[in-house]
Order: structure tokens, then sequence, then C-alpha cells
């Protein structure tokens, strides 16, 4: 955990919401020079903190999805902007009362205390690809329910199972009359014309997506295409989920940001299991996990040395440390500028 250590003459914490903010200023001495809640416009956030402009002053907010514009608002006038970690920021959600007006007061409290819990602020040339890349992550989760509800509705009325790889368009046209119940028929018919409908989408972003993904950090992304397994999606999800590979000093903080490893929870000599599951990038984690199956394909030396891990823990466990060993390469490669040696990866 990172906090936010830095010493101002004021101290702002905003209460971050779609329509309204809350805000308080905090000074040195503790004295709260602004509390108000005001529309969430830049007309209105600028009119508020115009007195304190060309002053000392540091701007926090909780992360939550609307912080964009206002990191692009304190970009503009030159005010120092910190990102606070929703999941740390337990000081503001475990009081026993709530509202924003306290919540503002409390991130102004917490950013002068140096005790303000740090996130990543996304740099803004590079935010769009990203959220556009999470999204194609999600309409093909939406692809994937829509197969494997298919294939249930078939193990549902007993029919022979579907040998065929239904991702392809002429194996998915077979599936037209295999049913006898009208109604039946009707609902995989429906489900046959929405994944026509995302093959056709997601090509098309993809495509926009490789055109204008290019112009960040393309030698990076050939780097990551060097790994066998990584093919343009998962490179250019990497590349855009971690950002600056040298915001990370050491390998270890990496692999923790990317959840590929379990943190244990200890107390007077005992374990208690792992925590902080839910800390880091799940998209991250997804990315790792997905290069790690894919780096096993066709490739005989890989497959050998998961049986190899295979020896001292379950499949599953060994697929995770390959995840993790994969995580920790991809860490050197982008810090060092070198492409991938299988050689020594698997020595």
């Amino acid at each position: 955990m990172r906090f936010y250590t830095k010493s101002h003459r004021y101290y702002c914490g905003i209460d971050l919401h779609a329509r309204v903010l809350y805000v308080c200023i905090l000074d040195t001495e503790d004295q709260i020079r602004v509390h108000r809640n005001i529309p969430a416009t830049s007309m209105d956030l600028i009119d508020l903190l115009a007195p304190y402009l060309h002053e000392d002053m540091v701007i926090g907010v909780e992360c939550m999805h609307c912080w964009y514009w206002v990191s692009d608002l304190c970009q503009q006038f030159n005010l120092p902007f910190v990102l606070g970690h929703a999941l740390y920021m337990r000081a503001i959600h475990g009081g026993k009362a709530k509202n924003d007006k306290i919540d503002s007061l409390k991130i102004a409290k917490l950013l002068k205390s140096g005790m303000f819990p740090l996130a990543y602020t996304y740099p803004e040339p590079m935010r769009a690809t990203r959220d556009l890349l999470r999204r194609r992550m999600h309409l093909m989760r939406k692809r994937a329910e829509l197969l494997t509800h298919i294939k249930n509705t078939n193990s549902q009325y007993n029919l022979e199972p579907i040998d065929l790889n239904l991702r392809y368009v002429q194996n998915r046209a077979l599936m037209q009359g295999r049913f006898e119940d009208p109604s039946v028929q009707r609902s995989v018919d429906m489900d046959l014309h929405l994944i026509d409908f995302y093959d056709r989408e997601l090509s098309s972003v993809e495509g926009f997506i490789d055109k204008h993904a290019r112009q960040h950090e393309y030698q990076a992304y050939v780097i990551l295409r060097s790994v066998p397994g990584i093919g343009q999606i998962l490179a250019l999800s990497i590349l855009y989920e971690i950002g600056d590979i040298h915001r990370f000093n050491r390998v270890q903080q990496f692999a923790s940001y990317a959840r590929l490893v379990k943190c244990k929870a200890e107390s007077a000599g005992k374990t208690y299991g792992t925590s902080g599951a839910k800390i880091g990038n799940a998209h991250l984690k997804w990315a790792f996990s997905e290069a790690a199956v894919l780096y096993l394909r066709n490739n005989t030396r890989g497959q050998q040395y998961l049986k190899h891990l295979q020896k001292r823990m379950s499949k599953a466990k060994a697929l995770s440390a390959l995840a993790h060993k994969l995580g920790r390469t991809v860490y050197f490669m982008l810090k060092r500028g070198r492409m991938f040696d299988e050689a020594q990866f698997l020595s």
C-alpha cells in the first residue's frame, strides 16, 4: 500500500458523484476553508477553487467511475491530483454516520495526515483505448454465454452432444432445425442471431483498436507479441492495463498488481488463509491466465514444463504458477526492451 505523504498549504477532498460534488478544503492548521455541495461541472468546480488556483493545494478523490474529468481539469490548471484506492479507504466507509459532507472531510484529513492510499492515475492519452478494450472483453463474455446456452439447451433435451465448434459460422448453420419444439428452436435461433451480430461488431472494433492503439508504445507491443500464445488482443490488453511499466520499481509489485500472487492472512503466528483477492488489476489477471493456457497449445517444451510442475502441485496450481512466471517474464522484457527467450524462460 502506498500513501500520499507530500505537504501542501491546502488539502482539497472531493466526494465525487455523477451529478454533484461535495468539496472540503483544509489548511495546514486543520481549519475548514470551504465545505460545500456543488453541481458536478467544470465551471462550478473552478469557480469554487478560484481563490486557491495559484496556491499550494492538492486535490484528492476516491477512485470511482467519474473521476476522469476532474483529473483532466486539474492537469489543465496544473493542480496536483491524487486518486484514492477505494478498497483501502476504510476510514470513509467504516464510520457510524456517513454522508457526502463527512466523506469529503475525511478525504481532506487523510490527505493532510499522509494516510491517503494511492491508486494509479491512468494517463489520459491511453485511457479511452483501454476502456474500449475492456468493453470488447465484456462483449466476448456475452458471446461465450450464448454459445454455452446453446450447448446447455442441447443437454437439457438429451440430444447427441454437439461435437462441432460453434465459433465458426458454417457449424452454427447446422443448428437450424435441430430441436423439434418450435419454441426451443426459436430460443436457439435467437442465440445464433445474436452471436452473428457480436461477431460482426467484434471484428469491427478489433480493427479499430489495432489501427488506433499502435500510436502508443509500439515497441512494447512488438515485444509482447514475441511471447508464444500472446496474440494481438492479449498484447494490447496487457500493454494498456499496465500503462507505464516503470511505475513498478520491483517485479514483486507488478506480480501483486496483476493478482498473480496470494497474500497470507497471519496474526499471532497463525495463518488464517489468504487475503486481498480483490486488490489489483482483474484484467491483467485474466490476460496472463489466458496467456498461460495459449502458451501450452502445440508447445511440447511448455507442456513438459507443466508436467514437471504437476509433480509437486495440482494442475490448477501449476497453471497459476505458469501464469505467474509469464507475468514476471513480461515485466523484465518490457523493462529491458528484450524479446522473449524460451530457453531462458524454461530454465
